[in-house]
C-alpha cells in the first residue's frame, strides 16, 4: 500500500499518533460518528433516488459516484463539524457534491424538496457550482485539477484586496481533492509557482484511496508525493493508520502487520477488502519475513475485529483528521497538504472493488445499508431529531459557519466612456494598450485604483511596462529592486504590497486561474476588482478551458491575447494563432472584441472594464496586435454629435468605414474587415474604385461576437438590439460580402445569413512560416489582390 516516508525526512507524520482527540474538538467522539453515518446515508440516497427512483424519461443514466463520495464523508465530516470556522472556504472533490449537498442539508442550507432533484433541471448540479447550485457554495468545481488551484488563487485575490483596500482578513482556503486528480498538470503548475509557497492559509487534502475510474493505481504513494510538495516549499502530514492499527501495532508482531501493509502493493490490499475472513486471514499472513509473529497477531482476532483492522485507515479516522486539519493549521508560514488514506466505497457494499468509481447501489444493496446505518427507508431525508445531541451539533455548527454571511459590497467606481487619446501616426493596438493603461491613473484615478494585471512573464512584451512603472508589482513582501539605479533599465521592477501588476511564471493556467479568483473578489469579500490578463495569443487555447471555468464560476476579467494572428510573421506558424476568433465568439459569459485603431481599443477597453465588479457583469476578451495602422485611416469623425453615434457603434460590434455611395459610385459589394486586416481591406476597395470603378462599401468589425449575437437576436434566439445590422448591413441594397481576418474564415460565415446574400470568407486556414508580412498574406490569401479576385467573383 505504498511505503511510509523515510524517518530523516521533515515530514510530519500521523501515521503514529496516540489514541486520543486532538485537544479543542467541542464534538463528541460517538456523535461525530453518528453524524458521519448519516451523511454517508444521505449522500448515498441522493445519488440512488437521482437514479432508481426517479422517473427518467430519455434512458440515459443519470449517474453519480457513491464510492468517490464513501471516501470523502469522514474527512468532510471532520472538516465541517469540527474543524472549519466561518471565514474558510472550501473547494470540495467533484464526485464528493453528493457529500456536500448532504452536509449543508444536515446545517439547514438546503431544502428537503432539492435531495431528489440531483442532476435534474433546476436541481443540484452533478459537481458543486457557485453559479448553479440552490445554494451558496464556495467554490465550482469539475474540471479536473482547476477546483484544487482554485482555493490557491482565492488565497493571493484576498491578501490584495486586504493589502489594497483593508478588506478584512479572509479564512482558510481549503482544498478536498482526489489523489488522481494529482495527475493534472494545473495542480504542480500552480504548487510550483513561486508565489505560492508563502500563502499559510492554503490547505489541500488528499483523499489518499488510490483508484481512478478505470482501476487500481499501482504506484501512488504518500512519500513520493510528499517529495514533490515539500521541493516547492509546502508542508506535509500523513494519515495512514486508524486508532484500530495503530494499537495493533504496538502488539507482539504488530510492527510484522506495519511492515507488511506498508510493503503491499496497492491493488493486493484493495483485494484484501473483498474477501472473507477465513480467506483474509491466509492472504495477510504473505511470504515474507515475519510471516510467525504475524501469524500470533492475526490469531489473536476474531473475524469481526480483523475485518474492522484491514478497513481502519486513517482517513476514516474522525479524531486522527481533526488533529492532522490543527497541525496543518500550525505552518501558518507556508500551505500545507494533508495526505489521507481511504477506501474507495467506505461502507458501501462496494467498497474497494475497482470498477466501483460510477458504480450504483442496486435496491437490495442500498436496503442493506439502510439496515447497518440505522435508516429509515421509509424516510430517507429525515434529519436528527430536536434535542438529539446530533441535531444540536448540526445546530451549533451551522450557528458557528453562518456567521460569515454576505457582508457589504462596495459598488465599481463609474468608468469613463472615453478618455480623450488622440490616436495618429503609425501605431498598433498592443501599444495602444500599454499607453492606455499608463494614462489611466492619470486620466481615471478612481479606476485605475481597481485595475490589477496579471502576466505569466510577457508584461513587457505585452506593453505593460508604463504601467508598471507607474504602480509597482504586487508581492506578499517589499523587496528591494537592486536596478533601480541602473540607468539602462527602463522597467522599474519594484515589488510591494501595494504594487498593481502581479507577475507570474510561465504557466498560462496559473494566469486565468488567477484572475477569475480576482475577478471574483466583489462577490465574496466585497470588493470589486478590474482584472487584466496579458497573454500571447496563440496560447489562449492552453488557457481557454480553465478561464473557461473561471467565467462559469462567476469570475468577471479582461484576457488579452497579443499578439495575435499572422501579424506575427517572423515569429513563424507556431505562434499565429488562427481559432482565437472563433474562441471570442461561442465563449459564455464574455464580450470578445479585436479593435482595428487605437480610438476603438479606447472605446472598448473602457466599456469592458465597466461591466466587471458587478450582479450581471461581463468578462471580456481582446485579440490585439502588433502590427502598426495608420490611425487616419480610422476616419474619426471631430463633430461631437457624429462622434459619439461612431462610439456607439463600435459598441455595438462595428461601423461603416467606406460609403462608396457618398464617393458618387453604386455599392455592389460590401468588404468586411476584423483588426489588422483593415488596411488591406481598406486598399482592396480602392483598387477597386481606381481600376473598375466598382463600388465597395467597407465595414470594420470590432466585435464580431456581438454581431452574430444580433444577428440571433433579430432571429429569436436570444435577447438584446439588432438595428447594428441595418446601419452595417441596409436592408434596402443586400449586397454580397467578402470577409477578411488573420484567423480562421469560418469565424464570419455568417454575415451571409443577415441579409441572405452570398459571401466570400478569406482567412488562414492553415499552419503558417515564418517570413515577411506581406508574403505571409499573400501566401494565405487576405491580400489586397486576392481580395479584390474575392470580391470579383462574388459579384459574378
Amino acid at each position: 500500500m505504498g511505503s511510509q516516508p523515510e524517518t530523516g525526512r521533515a515530514v510530519r507524520s500521523l501515521a503514529a499518533a496516540p489514541e486520543t482527540r486532538a485537544a479543542g474538538v467541542e464534538a463528541d467522539p460517538e456523535t461525530l460518528a453518528s453524524v458521519e453515518r448519516r451523511v454517508l446515508w444521505l449522500a448515498t440516497s441522493v445519488v440512488h433516488h437521482a437514479n432508481r427512483v426517479r422517473p427518467n424519461r430519455s434512458g440515459i443514466k443519470v449517474g453519480g459516484h457513491q464510492a468517490s463520495s464513501a471516501s470523502m464523508v469522514s474527512i468532510m465530516t471532520a472538516l465541517w463539524f469540527a474543524h472549519l470556522d466561518a471565514e474558510d472556504r472550501v473547494s470540495v472533490k467533484p464526485h464528493a457534491s453528493p457529500v456536500l449537498h448532504a452536509i449543508s442539508y444536515l446545517l439547514g442550507r438546503l431544502d428537503r424538496g432539492y435531495m431528489t432533484e440531483l442532476r435534474a433541471f433546476g436541481g443540484l448540479q452533478s459537481y458543486p457550482s457557485r453559479t448553479k447550485d440552490p445554494y451558496p457554495v464556495d467554490f465550482s468545481t469539475g474540471s479536473v485539477g482547476l477546483g484544487a488551484t482554485a482555493p490557491i488563487w482565492s488565497a493571493v485575490a484576498n491578501r490584495y484586496v486586504r493589502e489594497r483596500f483593508d478588506a478584512p482578513a479572509a479564512g482558510r482556503q481549503i482544498a478536498l481533492i482526489g489523489d488522481a486528480e494529482l495527475d493534472e498538470g494545473a495542480c504542480w503548475e500552480a504548487i510550483a509557482d513561486p508565489a505560492v509557497s508563502g500563502l499559510g492559509e492554503v490547505l489541500w487534502v488528499v483523499d489518499l484511496n488510490r483508484q481512478t475510474l478505470d482501476r487500481v493505481v499501482p504506484n501512488i504513494a504518500a512519500d513520493r508525493l510528499q517529495g514533490m510538495f515539500e521541493a516547492a516549499g509546502w508542508s506535509c502530514v500523513t494519515v495512514k493508520y486508524g486508532r484500530l492499527l495503530r494499537s495493533l501495532f504496538a502488539r507482539p508482531g504488530g510492527e510484522a502487520l506495519r511492515r507488511r501493509i506498508d510493503e503491499m502493493g496497492n491493488a493486493e490490499y484493495q483485494r484484501l477488502l473483498r474477501i472473507p475472513a477465513a480467506e483474509l486471514r491466509e492472504r495477510l499472513l504473505g511470504d515474507g519475513r515475519g510471516r510467525r509473529e504475524l501469524l500470533r497477531l492475526v490469531d489473536g482476532l476474531d473475524d469481526s475485529e480483523l475485518l474492522r483492522a484491514v478497513r481502519d485507515l486513517g482517513g476514516h479516522d474522525l479524531g486522527s483528521l481533526v488533529e492532522a486539519y490543527r497541525e496543518a493549521d500550525a505552518a501558518a508560514d507556508r500551505p500545507s497538504v494533508v495526505f489521507a488514506y481511504t477506501v474507495k466505497g467506505r461502507g458501501l457494499p462496494i467498497e474497494g472493488h475497482p470498477q466501483n468509481h460510477s458504480a450504483l447501489l442496486t435496491h437490495g444493496q442500498y436496503e442493506g445499508l439502510a439496515h447497518a446505518l440505522g435508516a429509515d427507508l421509509d424516510d430517507p431525508w429525515a434529519r436528527f431529531p430536536e434535542g438529539s445531541a446530533e441535531a444540536e451539533l448540526c445546530s451549533e455548527v451551522a450557528g458557528r459557519l453562518d456567521r460569515r454571511g454576505p457582508g457589504d459590497r462596495k459598488a465599481p467606481p463609474d468608468v469613463p466612456t472615453q478618455i480623450g487619446g488622440r490616436y495618429r501616426g503609425e501605431t498598433s493596438t498592443q501599444q495602444e494598450l500599454g499607453r492606455l493603461l499608463a494614462e489611466m491613473p492619470r486620466t481615471a484615478g478612481p479606476v485605475a485604483d481597481r485595475i490589477v494585471t496579471v502576466s505569466p512573464d510577457v508584461a513587457s512584451s505585452t506593453n505593460l511596462g508604463g504601467w508598471i512603472n507607474k504602480v509597482g508589482i504586487w508581492s506578499l513582501e517589499d523587496r528591494t529592486d537592486w536596478f533601480a539605479d541602473d540607468p539602462e533599465t527602463m522597467l522599474k521592477w519594484r515589488e510591494t504590497r501595494g504594487g498593481q501588476h502581479i507577475e507570474l511564471g510561465i504557466a498560462e493556467t496559473n494566469l486565468v486561474g488567477l484572475i477569475a479568483e480576482l475577478g471574483s473578489t466583489w462577490s465574496r469579500s466585497g470588493e470589486p476588482l478590474f482584472p487584466i490578463g496579458t497573454i500571447y495569443d496563440p496560447f489562449v487555447g492552453r488557457a481557454l478551458e480553465p478561464w473557461s471555468f473561471g467565467v462559469y464560476s462567476g469570475g468577471q476579467s479582461i484576457l488579452i491575447g497579443t499578439p495575435s494572428g499572422t501579424t506575427l510573421a517572423p515569429e513563424g506558424g507556431a505562434h499565429q494563432s488562427i481559432y482565437t476568433p472563433s474562441i471570442g465568439i461561442e465563449q459564455p459569459g464574455v464580450s470578445a472584441w479585436e479593435p482595428a485603431f487605437g480610438q476603438d481599443l479606447e472605446w472598448t477597453f473602457l466599456h469592458a472594464l465597466s461591466r466587471l465588479g458587478r450582479p450581471g457583469g461581463e468578462s471580456a476578451y481582446f485579440r490585439l496586435s502588433t502590427r502598426p495602422v495608420d490611425q487616419a485611416l480610422a476616419a474619426v469623425p471631430e463633430d461631437a454629435e457624429m462622434r459619439e453615434e461612431r462610439r456607439r457603434d463600435v459598441l455595438a460590434g462595428g461601423y461603416k468605414l467606406r460609403d462608396a455611395s457618398e464617393r458618387g459610385l453604386e455599392p455592389v459589394v460590401t468588404l468586411v474587415g476584423v483588426g489588422a486586416m483593415v488596411p488591406e481591406v481598406v486598399r482592396a476597395a480602392e483598387v477597386l474604385e481606381e481600376e473598375g470603378n466598382i463600388g465597395a462599401d467597407v465595414v470594420c468589425l470590432t466585435s464580431p461576437d456581438l454581431v452574430f449575437r444580433a444577428l440571433r437576436a433579430r432571429q429569436g434566439f436570444g435577447e438584446g438590439p439588432y438595428a447594428i445590422l441595418d446601419k452595417l448591413f441596409p436592408p434596402q441594397r443586400p449586397l454580397p460580402i467578402v470577409s477578411v481576418l488573420d484567423g480562421h474564415p469560418h469565424t464570419l460565415s455568417f454575415l451571409g445569413s443577415i441579409r441572405t446574400t452570398p459571401v466570400s470568407c478569406l482567412g488562414v486556414t492553415d499552419f503558417g512560416q515564418s517570413g515577411d508580412l506581406e508574403d505571409l498574406y499573400e501566401h494565405h490569401g487576405i491580400d489586397p489582390e486576392t481580395i479584390v479576385g474575392a470580391a470579383l467573383d462574388v459579384i459574378g
